[in-house]
């Protein structure tokens, strides 16, 4: 149940003019917002579950011992009224069932405004497995300061971990991307005059001792807070030395004798109060390195997005009336709006913030032809056409220092003689390599398909976005569910042939529908998300405050590299 077209007059008024009103006598309307409600409804339920870390009686342990909980210390540390967006909510979801799970990650990380700043916080959530370190946690820990690092954004860290799970030490220990690499970036932030603060609220043992004390202040809860290299019983073990854990590594130990922190705290409120207190006293906040005006409101609400886009993911819809509802009302300039119709390019406004958006078109629009008769083109498919101007649009955004939005929904690029013949891969290439060495900010939205390489020219996570978000519409895959199976399908059903079995109608059906079903599963928004390969499952109702929340952020770090974009095929 398409909504009906609202697709602009391409010769009138192609600057300002931008989506539609919704017609509410359309039965599309509320077909759409109640699909997306049922998923919404998934995902608040799915947030809920892992809010609850390892459980209401894990919960209740940390409170008996006057701790507060890795989310209750974030609360407490937020400016009242400020919203925190979590990254990586759903990390490890489903994960590490044989060793009863790993909610979030096993820590808790967002961005959160503190005493007027833009901050990044990383709390460990001692109810998982006394905080203990997954390789999940290693993977989210660095993917948090690498946004701190892209960003010049000040990092927080409350720390309560009892250390690397032993069981899966060799995943998490020796390699680049593993646990050392965070304090690799502990010294590369500080180097680079990025702010680090750590308050240690609980257990600090062995490596893990080095993230606090390489943070630019450390803060110890009296009690509650130790950090030692080796723990009582390994100190015992190793040297035959019997000592209490507040002797080797409590608070008086390190703030009186050792020297190793700099403030005791009292209790848990204590030491966030101390925090706010010592992030007022940062530097002002530098003057932004990207064109912003005064932000005005959308042309119509994005609330309205959940009944713009279907779940469906064959379904046609006009991106335009997307754009309707993120960017700043009468900002927009389509760039080569007949040519190359199944993307979308264009400038506009977000939040007051200059961006040049590329964005896929999911409807069926003709293409540009001369001489002849013009073709119709799929929706979500990237032709030689949309490469070539979705190439020549970022080199343009880039040669003026304007960041980037990509919003992802996309089928991969044309295949078959025609499209090969005509120099699809040529001109594919072209697109991914100004994507690649494209130095501006990106930002990546998957609205819905995200199938092969169109992940990668519509910059996914290789391609280094700065935000990686998904709706719950998300499908990200090399190609979609009903081609892979068929195509797995006939490999098993070949496999079987050399056997000796020929399958019957009945059977080779049932093995079509578990592959199909089995595969599904991999190309979920919350698989990937448990994987990091995005940021965060997002309402896309909010995604003009996530996007407008970035591109604040990225304009603290003025460090940008020179543009090369190397050699372009032609």
């Amino acid at each position: 149940m398409p909504l009906s077209s609202s697709t602009p007059d391409l010769h009138d008024d192609l600057v300002h003019r931008l989506g539609a009103p919704l017609d509410a006598a359309n039965a599309a309307y509320e077909h759409h917002r109640a699909a997306h409600n049922a998923l919404l409804d998934q995902l608040a339920s799915k947030r809920t579950v892992v809010e609850q870390g390892g459980g209401q009686k894990a919960i209740d342990r940390e409170h008996s011992r006057g701790k507060m909980t890795a989310r209750e210390r974030i609360a407490a540390l937020c400016d009242e009224g400020s919203p925190f967006f979590e990254l990586a909510t759903f990390a490890g979801d489903g994960m590490y069932e044989a060793e009863g799970g790993c909610p979030s990650g096993g820590v808790v990380a967002g961005f959160a405004t503190v005493s007027g700043r833009t901050v990044l916080v990383l709390a460990n959530d001692a109810t998982v497995k006394a905080g203990a370190w997954f390789p999940i946690t290693a993977k989210k820990n660095l993917r948090v300061q690498e946004i701190a690092l892209e960003n010049h954004v000040p990092l927080i860290y409350l720390v309560d971990s009892a250390g690397v799970f032993l069981p899966m030490q060799d995943e998490i220990f020796p390699d680049k991307e593993h646990f050392g690499r965070m304090f690799r970036n502990n010294a590369i932030l500080s180097s680079k005059g990025i702010p680090q603060i750590a308050a240690i609220m609980g257990s600090c043992v062995a490596g893990g001792a080095y993230l606090p004390i390489m943070s630019d202040e450390a803060l110890i809860v009296e009690g509650t807070g130790s950090v030692f290299l080796a723990g009582p019983f390994l100190v015992r073990a190793a040297i035959g030395e019997v000592v209490d854990q507040e002797t080797l590594g409590g608070a008086s130990t390190h703030s009186a004798i050792s020297g190793v922190t700099d403030y005791t705290m009292k209790d848990d409120a204590h030491a966030i109060q101390t925090i706010r207190d010592l992030v007022s006293h940062f530097a002002p906040t530098p003057a932004p390195v990207f064109a912003r005006a005064e932000p005005t409101a959308p042309a119509f609400s994005p609330d309205e997005l959940t009944a713009v886009v279907p779940t469906v993911a064959t379904t046609p819809y006009d991106i335009r009336q997307v754009l309707a509802r993120l960017v700043d009302a009468d900002s927009w300039t389509e760039y080569k709006a007949e040519y190359g119709q199944t993307i979308v390019c264009g400038y506009a406004r977000l939040d007051g913030w200059s961006v040049g958006i590329v964005a896929n078109q999911r409807e069926v629009v003709k293409a540009q032809r001369t001489g002849g008769a013009k073709e119709l083109q799929a929706g979500g498919v990237i032709y030689s056409d949309s490469a070539d101007k979705a190439a020549r649009f970022i080199l343009n955004c880039n040669q003026k220092g304007i960041p980037l939005v990509f919003l992802q929904d996309v089928t991969g690029f044309m295949v078959g003689s025609r499209a090969e013949h005509g120099g699809i891969i040529k001109d594919g290439a072209k697109m991914v390599n100004a994507v690649a060495n494209s130095t501006v900010p990106k930002f990546t939205v998957v609205l819905g398909n995200s199938y092969g390489a169109g992940n990668y020219a519509m910059c996914g996570r290789a391609y280094d976005p700065r935000l990686m978000l998904a709706w719950p519409t998300a499908r990200i895959a090399v190609m979609g569910g009903a081609q892979a199976a068929k195509t797995l399908l006939q490999i098993e059903t070949a496999k079987l042939k050399k056997q000796g079995k020929v399958l019957t109608a009945e059977e080779e059906q049932a093995l079509l529908d578990d592959i199909q079903a089995r595969y599904d599963a991999t190309i979920s928004p919350y698989y990937a998300a448990a994987r990091l390969w995005v940021d965060e499952v997002i309402d896309p109702r909010s995604t003009r405050d996530w996007l407008a929340l970035g591109l604040r952020m990225a304009a603290l770090n003025p460090d940008l590299p020179r543009f090369n974009p190397g050699v372009i095929q032609t």
